[in-house]
């Protein structure tokens, strides 16, 4: 839930706190790109060395959830100061990076506290908790501004101080999240650990780490081959809906002239409202809804239904006029937003070896990550030469992607 305050605030208000420091939208998909290019380094050798360590305080997987909650928060309270946009960039590379040291052990630590029958449960849960923190943190601008009277107007042609406020509050919450579960969670020691395994493993060293991570990749499991497919369709989806959604919303639906109209940061609030509520639909999904669905059909079957429930809420933002029928395609993008969190890593989890499953997990990574570094190198030609800096078409395609990621769900063999 912590963690999700990072992710969501970004989400949210990154691409239009890029506007705001004067972006074009087609430079806006190369200023994400750092992220995720040190994210595709970051996951896997996170991975390799939480399978590695273990420290009788904090355990296997939770000194990383510690280090990557320290850097991320102190990257949270800079980010709404940035001046430029090469700060604002610079800044979002480091709590990405930080992030993603925090995430990527959380979905082995999962996997190493829940045998195979009860691993749909587990992510399931985790999707609620993702959800609840998205839920508040996509809404804390509209929040500061509705409830507590904050000023949203631009001042010097900054970041508006309900943006600011909402990552002070965010900070806080994701370090005090992340503390509650190292100090009240525990976990299973690795299998056959003995001292001498122990010290046999610290003196590998880096080129024995990098040799198993590849050989990893090449010897990846049938299932994990099938599902990085449906990822690496999936994923562009999304980043296409958080690096143009909210500013279509403020543009093309609340009639912005520019970043400096006092529509374009109503606008950006409302948008943050339907992420928010998004995250809704996500936690009663998650909660109520999505174990039981994939107890009766397969877990493949449920996935692909929600991917296409996702497809939907994203082409229709493209059609629609009153802002409120936002509430409704957001509610498809909700849908699937559960299962994304959920499904692909309950699938996988069942075919991975115990003594590898945090590598495996930074590799399944990998093809969250590819899309996005794809989508930041070429998607601004693409914005700025066919879609002709056509916000809400961008989303468009996302969907589009989205439902390719449904059709591939047919080929992922869950029983192997």
């Amino acid at each position: 839930m912590g963690i999700q305050f990072g992710w969501a605030l970004q989400m949210a208000n990154m691409g239009a706190i890029y506007e705001y420091l004067g972006a074009k939208p087609d430079k806006i998909p190369m200023l994400f790109l750092a992220a995720p290019l040190t994210g595709l380094l970051v996951q896997p050798i996170v991975g390799y060395m939480s399978d590695h360590t273990w420290s009788k305080l904090l355990g296997r997987r939770r000194p990383y959830f510690l280090v990557g909650a320290i850097l991320s928060t102190i990257a949270l309270i800079f980010m709404p100061q940035s001046s430029t946009l090469w700060m604002a960039a610079g800044l979002l590379w480091i709590m990405d990076t930080s992030i993603n040291v925090s995430m990527e052990p959380f979905r082995a630590f999962v996997t190493d506290k829940l045998p195979d029958e009860q691993r749909t449960r587990g992510f399931a849960t985790q999707s609620v908790f993702i959800a609840l923190g998205s839920i508040v943190a996509s809404a804390l601008p509209w929040m500061m501004a509705h409830w507590f009277n904050v000023h949203n107007d631009m001042v010097n042609g900054g970041i508006p101080a309900t943006v600011r406020y909402s990552f002070y509050i965010g900070a806080f919450a994701f370090i005090s999240a992340v503390l509650y579960t190292i100090f009240t969670s525990s976990e299973y020691p690795p299998p056959n650990i003995s001292e001498r395994q122990k010290v046999k493993e610290e003196k590998k060293g880096f080129g024995a780490g990098a040799s198993e991570i590849l050989h990893s990749i090449i010897t990846m499991p049938k299932r994990m081959r099938q599902l990085a497919l449906v990822q690496f369709f999936t994923w562009p989806g999304l980043f296409l809906m958080w690096f143009y959604y909210s500013p279509a919303v403020a543009r093309n639906i609340f009639g912005a002239a520019n970043e400096k109209d006092a529509l374009y940061t109503k606008g950006i609030e409302f948008a943050g409202l339907t992420l928010s509520f998004y995250n809704v639909v996500a936690f009663v999904f998650a909660l109520f809804l999505l174990p039981f669905i994939a107890s009766k059909i397969k877990r493949k079957y449920t996935h692909m239904a929600c991917l296409l429930a996702g497809a939907v809420g994203l082409i229709s933002v493209g059609f629609i006029h009153e802002p409120n029928m936002l509430y409704l395609s957001m509610s498809g993008v909700g849908i699937a937003w559960a299962s994304i969190l959920s499904m692909p890593y309950a699938m996988l989890g069942g075919c991975l070896p115990e003594n590898k499953i945090g590598i495996y997990m930074g590799i399944f990574n990998f093809f969250i990550v590819l899309p996005e570094i794809l989508a930041s190198l070429f998607f601004g030609w693409i914005m700025s030469h066919l879609l002709h800096e056509n916000r809400l078409l961008a989303v468009e395609v996302g969907g589009c992607l989205m439902i390719v990621a449904a059709l591939l769900t047919m080929l992922v063999n869950d029983n192997d």
